[in-house]
């Protein structure tokens, strides 16, 4: 069997490729040493030692045994479900989370309207560039500033009170569905829109006809899950004092009550799922494409929704 030969451009080919695939080898290992390194300093910065998890761990494992109660039946320990359920009708936790929904719902459908005329101005097909940035930097600059942060902002309205907790909601409203808003409104097609015109129809009957009748749909599915994030935002809200469930939760975490706490918890976790659950359901009928969501992915995702809603 004869050596197979290679041309003189193959060989310099294939040395070129393994320079390359060293070179990214190199380089990825650089970058691997220098995330590792911000990670170790990140760790510093926020005092995470082997110290702490020494220091706290046994005051840890006590709160874990609040947190979910032991009792006995026949000699077989189980969990102690009465004590959660005696807490939420003594403190009426389903009314609390009621609070937090109207704060929610209410906040969404007050930032509803801003949200709606912010985005058609901001879209280029009517105001004219570069005219339209400015509602867009105003919807940006909304965003920027987290729904915690507007409802300090309007303390001076009354305090940390649901009222402006609920008005902090529907800032972020306009900011978060008005963006959503325009993206939808720059994909439309310009069909519709041109035989609108034809017709001799004025301003607003193209805008109503010709571009929001082609967004109805995906303005409806933006809004719910818009919702469903300022459900989670209400709670977050009633734990810094906007009343609600997350008020109560908050209570009990400083009377260090952790059994009470995880009963609060549970009605949160109640109270979030349902409301993702409708969303969903309502999203995936008007949405052909969309499949709906079960009752373990929404509680699987549940915790990274959350901190995702305190982000904002």
């Amino acid at each position: 069997m004869s050596q197979q030969t290679f041309s003189p451009e193959v060989k310099q080919r294939y040395k070129e490729i393994r320079r390359a695939r060293r070179i990214r080898a190199v380089i990825g290992g650089l970058l691997f040493l220098a995330v590792m390194a911000l990670f170790y300093r990140a760790l510093i910065a926020v005092e995470m030692t082997v110290a702490q998890y020494i220091r706290y761990g046994p005051q840890f494992l006590g709160a874990l045994e609040q947190y979910f109660p032991v009792t006995t039946v026949n000699g077989v320990p189980v969990l102690d479900v009465g004590q959660y359920w005696e807490f939420i009708i003594d403190r009426n936790l389903f009314g609390q989370a009621g609070i937090t929904l109207a704060m929610g719902f209410a906040g969404t459908i007050m930032g509803f309207p801003l949200a709606l005329l912010f985005s058609v101005l901001g879209s280029g097909r009517v105001t004219p560039f570069p005219f339209n940035f400015l509602f867009r930097g105003v919807m940006s600059s909304i965003r920027a500033i987290p729904a915690l942060v507007w409802a300090l902002i309007y303390v001076p309205l009354g305090g940390v009170t649901p009222f402006t907790a609920t008005l902090a909601i529907a800032t972020d409203t306009i900011g978060n569905l008005g963006r959503l808003f325009t993206d939808e409104l720059e994909e439309i097609e310009s069909g519709p829109i041109e035989a609108i015109q034809t017709t001799g129809a004025g301003r607003i009957q193209v805008i109503v006809f010709g571009m929001l009748s082609q967004v109805t749909t995906p303005f409806i599915a933006w809004t719910l899950y818009i919702l469903e994030i300022n459900i989670r935002i209400a709670v977050s809200l009633g734990i810094i004092g906007g009343g609600g469930i997350g008020y109560t939760l908050a209570v009990q975490q400083r009377l260090f009550e952790y059994t009470n706490m995880m009963a609060t918890i549970l009605v949160i976790l109640v109270l979030i799922i349902s409301v993702e659950m409708f969303s969903q359901r309502v999203r995936s009928y008007i949405r052909a494409e969309e499949e709906p969501m079960g009752l373990w992915e929404l509680l699987k995702g549940f915790p990274r929704r959350m901190a995702e809603s305190l982000a904002k």
